[in-house]
C-alpha cells in the first residue's frame, strides 16, 4: 500500500504543478504582453501583441522622473534591510541567548506593533514625521517602514539565535572576545539562512509600501515606484495608459524576482529551519 500511496501524491503532484504554475505567472506574463502593445491592440482579444513595440517602456522613463523613482525605492528598501538587521541581530542576542526579567513581555510588545494596521498608525506616525522635519524624504519613509519590518525581522532571527550553541560563545568569551565581535563574527555566519530570508521579505515589503509613501512625500523627485505607478496618468483624468502601467510594473517586478532567484537557497533552508526549529 505504501508505493501505490507514493506514486498516487506524485501524480497528484505532477498535475496540480502545472495549474498552480499557470495561475501564479499567469498575471506577470498578461503584463509583459500588454506592456509591449499600443493603442486599441491593448484591448484586443490576442494574448501576445502582434506588433512589439517598447514605445511604453520609453514613454515610462521620458513622461516623469521614473528612473529616480527606482532608486528612491533602492535606497529606502536597502536602508529599511540594512537597520532591521543590524537592530534585530541585537535585539535577538538580547532576547534569545540573555536570561532577564520581562524578556517575554517585550517579545509580545514588539509582535504587537506589528499587528496594528498602518492607517490605524498614520495619523500619530505623520505628526512625529513633521516634528523631526522628515517630511518629504526618503528619511520618513525608512523610519515609518521600520515599524513594521522590525518585529518580524526580530521574532525570526531570536528563534535561531536560541538554536545556536551556547559552546561556541562561550569559547569566544574566554578567548576575549566581546558581545559585538560574538554576533557578527560567530554568530552572524552560521545564521546567513535565516538572514537571507528576512532581508528578502524585509526589502520585498519595504519596495511594495504605498500608504506610507504616498502620505510622506509629497515632490515626484522623493517618490518611490508604487506611488509613481498609481499617479501615472493620460491626456484626460478619465483615460489610464494601461500600456504604461504595465510597463512600470514589469520593471519593478523584474528586480524581486532576481533576487529571489539569486538567493532562493537561502530563503528555502532558512524557511525550512526556521519551521523545523520553530
Amino acid at each position: 500500500m505504501l508505493p501505490k500511496r507514493l506514486h498516487a501524491a506524485d501524480l497528484a503532484y505532477y498535475l496540480l504543478l502545472p495549474l498552480v504554475l499557470a495561475f501564479s505567472l499567469y498575471p506577470f506574463a498578461y503584463a509583459i504582453a500588454s506592456s509591449f502593445k499600443q493603442g486599441s491592440a491593448l484591448f484586443s482579444s490576442d494574448f501576445w501583441p502582434k506588433v512589439w513595440s517598447a514605445a511604453n517602456y520609453v514613454a515610462v522613463f521620458a513622461e516623469q522622473p521614473f528612473g529616480q523613482n527606482l532608486l528612491n525605492s533602492v535606497l529606502v528598501a536597502g536602508g529599511v534591510v540594512l537597520l532591521s538587521l543590524t537592530v534585530s541581530l541585537l535585539a535577538a542576542y538580547a532576547l534569545g541567548r540573555v536570561q532577564f526579567r520581562g524578556r517575554g513581555v517585550l517579545m509580545m510588545t514588539i509582535l504587537g506593533v506589528s499587528m496594528f494596521p498602518q492607517v490605524a498608525i498614520l495619523s500619530g506616525l505623520f505628526e512625529l514625521i513633521s516634528w523631526l522635519g522628515l517630511y518629504d524624504s526618503l528619511w520618513a519613509l525608512v523610519l515609518s517602514d521600520l515599524i513594521f519590518t522590525l518585529p518580524f525581522t526580530v521574532w525570526v532571527l531570536v528563534t535561531f539565535m536560541r538554536e545556536l550553541p551556547r559552546e561556541l560563545e562561550e569559547a569566544a568569551l574566554m578567548d576575549g572576545a566581546g558581545v559585538l565581535t560574538v554576533i557578527f563574527r560567530i554568530f552572524l555566519p552560521l545564521l546567513w539562512p535565516a538572514v537571507a530570508a528576512t532581508s528578502l521579505l524585509a526589502f520585498i515589503a519595504a519596495w511594495n509600501e504605498f500608504l506610507f509613501a504616498l502620505t510622506f512625500t509629497l515632490s515626484g523627485e522623493q517618490r518611490t515606484v508604487p506611488v509613481a505607478i498609481a499617479l501615472i496618468s493620460g491626456a484626460s483624468s478619465y483615460e489610464l495608459p494601461w500600456g504604461n502601467i504595465m510597463a512600470a510594473s514589469v520593471i519593478v517586478t523584474v528586480p524581486l524576482i532576481v533576487l529571489v532567484l539569486i538567493f532562493q537557497r537561502q530563503i528555502v533552508s532558512g524557511l525550512t529551519a526556521g519551521a523545523v526549529k520553530g
